[in-house]
């Protein structure tokens, strides 16, 4: 006892990690991890993944690996993802076994597929984009070969599973475009007409204590359907970012009501309409590239808010100190191979620039391989940088010109 209340003391390392996944986000969850004295495992198909190098244990294996997946569960003392793409129903049989996996296996089984996800928004009265109807496999490629019509123009066609990184989505504005539909189980949904893409990051504890982030903007490559650029604060007047984050707190809560233990950092990502309404669009239940920034921006990062989360340690502040922009920086087209950075130079002479480089042996077309956030004291400063920058640094293979 030291004075009249009584602490809780903790022993270091408090936990050990588990991590499905060793790309880019388990390599900047573990570099955190590790300044908070606690332990990594990860679980990766890759060797040379970028978290290899310092997480304190890699498992190789398939991310639907059973016996890999049990060998992670056994070693780490709470297990979370960096990534969606794993086995759920042996999650949570190993979860009935007392071993403890944040968010659920339950909740990410849900998420998992983007049309349970869908109809769970809709059952919880969240704002989201009309669901036009289910879709086979088999009616995919009947509406590809014109067959069958579709039910209307324009429309949005999303693959169930799968989908990453601007893959599984299909805009389909007339015929000209069947091409694109994809050959899966799916579903169409109304084509919305959008004036900005917002997210909102939002961390809940084991206490069920919620924080947020500033609103964020998100710009993405017409090229490749992925976060091009970002703006941390949003540019859209408060009532709407205070609209935003009530729309985000109702998604976890919905999933609160629903059984499911929505514990770490969520990414809800929205439409803001040209009308003025908030959709709720795609929901990630792990830190995501939308809050990048918050690593120079904000007092307490994303990743260092999961682990607080996931580890039963208090919240930290989610004040943002600094405007920031952050830009990913993706493999160019026609490039495989050892990457190399092209301007360089011109990031480190920015001020108040800083390059996150993931380390992942090989670059290819829109392969993301880093990114660089700016902070400043003018959000239009940090843009512009950003956008000089966008235009200077090249991500391409060793050998090229």
């Amino acid at each position: 006892m030291f004075g009249s209340t009584e602490k809780v003391a903790h022993s270091l390392p408090i936990k050990t990690v588990g991590i499905i996944g060793g790309g880019q986000l388990g390599k900047m969850l573990t570099l955190k991890a590790k300044e908070m004295g606690l332990r990594i495992i990860a679980l990766d198909k890759d060797p040379s993944c970028p978290v290899s190098s310092i997480c304190d244990e890699l498992i190789v294996g398939s991310l639907y690996d059973k016996e890999k997946l049990l060998e992670l569960a056994k070693k780490s003392d709470v297990v979370t993802y960096e990534i969606e793409h794993t086995d759920t129903e042996t999650l949570k049989c190993i979860e009935q076994e007392g071993i403890n996996i944040l968010p659920s296996p339950a909740l990410l089984e849900l998420i998992n597929d983007k049309l349970k996800q869908k109809v769970h928004l809709i059952s919880h009265g969240i704002p989201t984009s009309k669901l036009i109807c289910e879709v086979s496999k088999e009616e995919t490629v009947a509406y590809k070969s014109k067959r069958k019509q579709l039910p209307q123009f324009p429309l949005v066609q999303k693959a169930r599973k799968g989908g990453y990184d601007g893959r599984g989505v299909a805009v389909i504005r007339n015929e000209n475009d069947l091409h694109k539909v994809l050959e899966t189980d799916s579903f169409f949904e109304e084509f919305i007409e959008i004036e900005k893409e917002i997210a909102v990051l939002v961390a809940r504890d084991l206490e069920g204590n919620v924080e947020s982030y500033p609103v964020v903007e998100m710009v993405f490559d017409s090229r490749s359907n992925i976060l091009d650029m970002l703006i941390s604060p949003a540019r859209i007047p408060e009532e709407i970012s205070e609209k935003a984050k009530r729309i985000a707190f109702d998604v976890i809560n919905s999933f609160v009501l629903s059984n499911l233990k929505a514990v770490g950092v969520f990414a809800i990502e929205m439409f803001l309409t040209k009308s003025g309404d908030i959709l709720v669009n795609e929901i990630a239940p792990r830190v995501h590239n939308s809050g990048h920034h918050t690593i120079e921006s904000c007092y307490t990062s994303q990743f260092e808010q999961h682990l607080r989360a996931i580890a039963g340690l208090p919240l930290g502040s989610t004040k943002q100190h600094s405007p920031a922009v952050m830009i990913n920086l993706l493999g160019e087209p026609g490039y495989y191979g050892k990457p190399a950075i092209v301007g360089l130079e011109e990031i480190l002479r920015t001020d108040g620039a800083y390059l996150h480089w993931y380390g992942k042996s090989t670059t290819g077309p829109f392969r993301k391989m880093g990114h660089v956030t700016i902070i400043d004291e003018s959000l239009d400063s940090a843009i512009g940088k950003a956008k000089r920058l966008k235009d200077s640094v090249k991500i391409i293979s060793e050998g090229s010109e």
